[in-house]
């Protein structure tokens, strides 16, 4: 609903709150979704030209996009490493980590396998990647021809096939140098960019792709580059297995020179120290440990001798002597039988008795025998102690000769030791590195690549870019947002008033009434200002009823009431006469007045008769009866603007406007003043001055708001009192669908309840 009076003579608008800045009337505050939705709804042919034009530009260049493919294939890395050992197989710690497989991912994608990849495919003729094969476009063309107007050299430059441009020769060993051209770089570089190699995580697959316009070459690319990292991988582990072996035969061979030297070196030692082939050492050792038991047992014997001689002589025990002289021993025995006998027979016989007799001879007998043999076991014991004594001296002289032989050999020995040394070392070093190239050579015969295929790359099926479902969905979603935006811009960027609200917001006045247009079919024959009194229950007329309510109705009501505007055809005359009209047809005293003397209408609008008017009455030339006029149409009383034939400034602030204002408010309820606008003249801000309240008109969607401030401050300029405004020319239609809060008055129902 438009707004009450909101202030009077005594509460003036802030001009402040009209300086604020707020060129778009929002505050500077983040719209709300209503406030988004209205304006949405406002200007909905916008957001949706915006929100389908999005959409149906991206469809359209995906149909001239040329799609790409993109194949895929994964291969697993699972390097190998031949050993001697179950056992170290099994405690070898692995080594392929995630830094392992990034590096072997990025050797996948590096230039030396895109330059393979590239030659496979044949892809240096192929203009996707070979740009120099590609018609160059009307840009290129133009600077082209802009550069041959300057420099007639550039005009023909050499093709890459030509003698004068750069070579493509490759380099002694194969691999293609810095000889190359540039269009040839560019195409291997092309070829790495399309070429992507990925590790799995927590794996050890790597997966390979490849995006080319043709589904075919994307998929022989991919294939290419695994089969290329594959063989690389291969000749690679070979050619380190060769060079080892190849190093291992040349360490081979230094090492069976020295042995050969050191075999030389001893041979020539030997034969200067005169010593023989063996080991002295050895030999002299075993026979001084040989002569040192000799000579123990030779001692042995010697103590055993001397123990028998012992025995035999008497100096040992009775069980010595048994042992070493039994022969002596058994004489003994008998010896001292024949005593025990003789002892016997003596006692029973006496001593003298034959057979005592007999005994005693025979005991003596028995004791020389006994003499005899041990003088013969004495004799011989002593040879034998003799004997092993001369043996014991020619041992320990043996071994005193031999202990000195070497100590002679084992000082010539020493340098024959070292040299002995340095030749098995030399020996075990030959052994070691021979049994090593045994082991490359069954390495390199049973040596398989580190990495091989788990899924070849087929023709993919569908094109990878662009996604044409993702990306218009992407697009319609672009289009609903630029819509949006480009809508919100325009409503920040608007400098019109479309609403009450609006209005307040720009101006700090409130909105008495929102006139709408009248459209063509509605008003027939009728001019605009008859409408209110032929149609009186239409919206039109309504709204002047509610203007005229706004202003009856305030703190203190208004007598003279001066309608202006900050332009022209902002429809204030028509506000004027309609709210003159409306007011007689309530039965009160209306006359208007018209100030405008520039441009006058009333006569023509009114149907007047002519005559003198306003101009005249002020210069005297006519009197106030003479110029007052009745409307046909309702009896209103009307004054015409006259001739203007000098200042009207001049005029209006001469004591006649004053003396005439004075009249008509004694004499009539309501005096209307159609004034110019303020911008325009002096006159309408110095008549505006004697009213008791101003009344601004502003057309909707159509007076910038910086026109409306300034037409505000110039009238503020001369003390006059606003006490608000009039929205005209409003497109019900369009107004009803803004979502404005005002918008309501021009609801369905609000227009048949108002006819009711």
């Amino acid at each position: 609903m438009p707004d009450m009076p909101a202030r009077t003579e005594s509460d003036p608008v802030p001009r402040q709150e009209r300086q604020r800045g707020d060129t778009n009337g929002d505050g500077g505050e983040l719209p709300s979704l209503a406030a988004v939705w209205a304006a949405l709804r406002r200007r909905k042919w916008v957001f949706l030209g915006f929100a389908l034009l999005v959409p149906l530009t991206a469809l359209l260049a995906l149909e001239r996009v040329t799609p790409r493919y993109t194949a895929q294939g994964a291969l697993i890395y699972e390097p190998s490493e031949y050993k001697l050992r179950e056992l170290q197989s099994i405690l070898r710690a692995d080594p392929t980590t995630e830094a392992v497989m990034a590096s072997q991912a990025e050797i996948l994608q590096s230039l030396h396998i895109a330059q393979r990849v590239a030659e496979r495919g044949n892809l240096y003729d192929n203009p996707e990647f070979n740009a120099a094969l590609r018609r160059p476009g009307f840009l290129a063309r133009a600077v082209h021809r802009l550069q041959a107007l300057f420099d007639p050299s550039a005009a023909h430059p050499a093709s890459p096939g030509a003698p004068g441009a750069a070579g493509t020769q490759p380099s002694p060993d194969g691999a293609l140098g810095p000889a190359l051209d540039d269009a040839r770089n560019a195409t291997m570089l092309a070829v790495q960019r399309a070429l992507r190699a990925e590790a799995v995580k927590f794996s050890r697959v790597i997966e390979v792709s490849f995006t080319a316009e043709d589904r075919i070459v994307a998929a022989q690319a991919v294939n290419n580059a695994m089969d290329v990292y594959i063989k690389d991988q291969y000749r690679a582990k070979q050619r380190a297995v060769h060079r080892a072996t190849d190093w291992l035969e040349k360490r081979a061979a230094e090492l069976r020179a020295d042995v050969r030297t050191a075999e030389d070196q001893i041979a020539a030692y030997r034969a200067a120290r005169g010593l023989s082939q063996g080991m002295h050492a050895g030999i002299d050792a075993e026979q001084i440990s040989h002569l040192s038991e000799e000579v123990a047992r030779a001692r042995g014997e010697l103590a055993n001798a001397e123990g028998r001689l012992d025995a035999a002589r008497g100096r040992a025990g009775a069980a010595a002597q048994a042992a070493i002289a039994p022969s002596v021993v058994q004489l003994r025995a008998q010896q001292d039988q024949l005593t025990a006998q003789l002892q016997a027979q003596q006692t029973r016989v006496g001593s003298r008795h034959p057979d005592a007799e007999a005994l005693r001879q025979q005991v003596a007998q028995a004791a020389r025998a006994v003499a005899d043999e041990v003088r013969r076991v004495v004799s011989a014991t002593e040879a034998e102690v003799r004997a092993a004594r001369e043996r014991v001296a020619a041992l320990e002289e043996a071994m005193r000769r031999a202990q000195h032989a070497a100590d002679r050999s084992a000082q010539a020995q020493v340098p024959l030791n070292a040299l002995q040394r340095d030749l098995e070392a030399a020996r075990g070093q030959l052994q070691a590195v021979l049994e090593r190239i045994q082991q490359t050579s069954q390495q390199a015969a049973i040596e398989t690549p580190e990495a091989h295929e788990i899924s070849q790359a087929l023709p993919p099926l569908a094109p990878s870019w662009p996604r044409k479902g993702p990306m218009l969905a992407g697009a319609a979603a672009a289009g609903l947002l630029l819509g949006a935006l480009v809508v919100l811009l325009l409503e920040r960027v608007d400098p019109t008033l479309s609403s009450g609200a609006t209005l307040r917001r720009a101006v700090g006045m409130p909105c008495f009434a929102l006139l709408p247009e009248i459209g063509r079919r509605a008003l027939g024959a009728l001019e605009p200002e008859e409408f209110v009194v032929r149609r009186p229950l239409s919206p039109f007329a309504e709204q002047i009823r509610g203007l005229r309510a706004a202003l009856w109705f305030g703190a203190q009501r208004p007598r003279v009431i001066a309608v202006t505007a900050a332009r022209p055809a902002e429809a204030k005359t028509v506000v004027t006469l309609c709210l003159a009209r409306s007011a007689r047809m309530s039965g009160e005293r209306v006359v208007a007045v018209e100030c405008d003397l520039r441009a006058p209408s009333f006569e023509e609008r009114l149907q007047g008769e002519g005559g003198p008017g306003l101009a005249e009455l002020l210069r005297g030339e006519a009197t106030l009866d003479a110029v007052l006029r009745k409307d046909s149409l309702t009896g209103m009383a009307y004054v015409p603007a006259g001739r203007l034939t000098g200042d009207a400034l001049g005029l209006f602030l001469s004591d006649a406007m004053g003396r005439m204002l004075q009249t008509l408010r004694q004499d009539h309820d309501l005096v209307l003043l159609d004034l110019p606008p303020a911008q325009a003249t002096a006159e309408a801000r110095a008549v505006a001055a004697l009213a008791d309240a101003t009344l601004l008109c502003v057309r909707w969607r159509s007076t910038p708001r910086q026109a409306v401030v300034h037409a505000i401050e110039r009238l503020e300029e001369t003390h006059a009192s606003l006490v608000g405004a009039v929205l005209t020319r409003v497109d019900p239609r369009i107004h009803a669908r803004s979502g404005q809060v005002d918008a309501e008055v021009y609801h369905r129902r609000a227009r048949r309840s108002q006819r009711r």
